[in-house]
């Protein structure tokens, strides 16, 4: 079978929704919820019409399709700056040392700080995979799609790129990290927080949440050990990350504690090494596998292909719509 990645369309509404019941909870960016994907999908359609190239408050939502089915089994978003409408809080993770001549000893607490510091940054995030489809690379496709859409619309972007990833969520749907602090300001289990926050966003819990910092000796063991760790269906991606030279910095996502991967935007490896192909040939070749992408804004596609030197292989070119003369992008292996 053969899958692209596209521009997201109003019609892509079910399909979104039927994935979005399938995250397993803590998946803020793809809520079960139809008013919510609605306004994604709204939002979206207005970033891809406009034309001005330079940096907004932009969501571009992008859907994994079946060429031959139609079918939608995959996702990803991309934000363009993000904190403009809201505040974007994460906890930054540093140590306070102090010393006492008495007792001749020097103490170093590790603390958790409410922070804006990623305000205005570019993010990806969004990602998710249909379980029927997890093989064939469909989940780097869809990753990588993201950024050599960045790539072609550079200054659409911040210098900077974050990705969070989805904290450790444990059997009973609950999270160690709520239960073990923000949970304890808050009337709600993990499970109602979660979705309140899918659909009205976190900013409820930085407008509750105390300012000063939260010494982390004083949190239990089952929060203190989830701090910065992915959720196990996170794992890959946050590899796939540190492949594409996204680092954790130190950020947690403020809700499950969910380690936040930062990256210079123009050094990303699928940014920075995409070449420029112009085709001069459709047919077979012998060209190890790459994503190959084509288009700008609302035509943009990627898909898996085989290119050597200008030649690239038919299948693809049909998935893409490349013909002899147009340029593709091709990320690097």
């Amino acid at each position: 079978m053969m899958f692209r990645m596209r521009v997201a369309h109003a019609d892509d509404l079910a399909a979104l929704y039927e994935m979005a019941k399938l995250t397993g909870g803590g998946f803020t960016n793809l809520p079960p919820d139809k008013p919510s994907l609605t306004a994604k999908l709204d939002r979206s359609g207005e970033a891809f019409a406009r034309s001005e190239e330079s940096v907004a408050d932009d969501l571009f939502l992008l859907v994994l399709e079946n060429v031959e089915t139609g079918h939608v089994r995959g996702t990803c978003q991309i934000f363009s700056q993000i904190g403009m409408r809201v505040p974007f809080y994460s906890y930054r993770v540093g140590t306070l040392t102090q010393h006492s001549k008495e007792l001749g000893r020097t103490f170093r607490a590790d603390m958790l700080t409410l922070s804006t510091d990623l305000e205005g940054s570019s993010e990806v995030g969004g990602l998710f995979l249909h379980p029927s489809e997890r093989a064939g690379g469909l989940g780097m496709l869809i990753a990588r799609s993201r950024y050599l859409f960045v790539r072609q619309h550079r200054h659409r972007f911040a210098d900077r790129m974050i990705a969070e990833l989805r904290g450790l969520i444990d059997e009973g749907g609950g999270s160690p990290f709520w239960d073990g602090l923000a949970g304890r300001f808050f009337g709600m289990n993990f499970q109602d927080a979660d979705e309140f926050n899918a659909i009205n966003g976190h900013q409820f819990i930085a407008d509750l949440m105390p300012k000063t910092p939260i010494y982390i000796a004083m949190l239990n063991d089952a929060a203190r050990a989830a701090i910065g760790l992915p959720h196990p269906s996170g794992r890959a991606a946050m590899r796939m990350l540190e492949h594409e030279g996204f680092n954790n910095d130190g950020y947690i996502d403020i809700f499950d504690g969910g380690p936040t991967m930062c990256a210079v935007t123009g050094r990303i490896r699928s940014v920075a090494e995409a070449r420029e192909v112009r085709i001069a040939r459709v047919a077979e070749n012998g060209a190890p596998r790459t994503i190959v992408s084509h288009g700008t804004l609302s035509d943009f596609t990627a898909a898996w292909g085989h290119v050597d030197g200008d030649i690239i292989d038919p299948r693809s070119a049909a998935a893409l719509r490349v013909e002899p003369g147009q340029t593709i992008l091709v990320a690097p292996q």
